[in-house]
């Protein structure tokens, strides 16, 4: 190998890492995205209440997670656009026992319940229209 073509893969690595850092650093320091009126947070005291009837997304999240950053503006979205189902959040630093009844292992993690049970689950980013997708093939069932 000629030290010219070495040189061209260590700046293309180096480069690389550079706007892995980068991204890293800003997403990390993104501020919280403002929830939507619409969006109930619930905790272990109010969660069976207020799924029990309907169809509910329930976003499980946590204020330092990049990627539930990310979703916040589309899930405000969906609450401020539609009617037929009601959108909750659980913020699984405070409400482990919920996280962990219903084996959340990924955040961020939506669960759609129809009348207090799971019958769908959406893990990881998702654009408007995949999540409407999920949550419209439960209301039309």
């Amino acid at each position: 190998m000629s030290a010219t073509f070495v040189y061209i893969i260590v700046g293309v690595l180096v480069a690389f890492l550079g706007l892995i850092t980068f991204n890293y650093f800003r997403m990390k320091n993104a501020k919280p995205v403002k929830t939507s009126g619409k969006i109930i947070a619930l905790a272990n005291k109010n969660f069976k209440a207020f799924t029990k009837r309907g169809v509910v997304l329930v976003d499980f999240w946590a204020p330092w997670c990049g990627p539930c950053k990310i979703i916040a503006p589309t899930l405000n979205e969906i609450a401020e656009t539609q009617n037929d189902f009601k959108i909750a959040k659980v913020n699984v630093d405070y409400n482990q026992p919920l996280a962990k009844k219903f084996k959340v292992r990924n955040i961020p993690t939506m669960l759609i319940l129809k009348d207090g049970e799971e019958v769908g689950r959406i893990v990881g980013v998702k654009t408007k229209k995949a999540i409407l997708k999920e949550v419209n093939l439960v209301l039309n069932s």
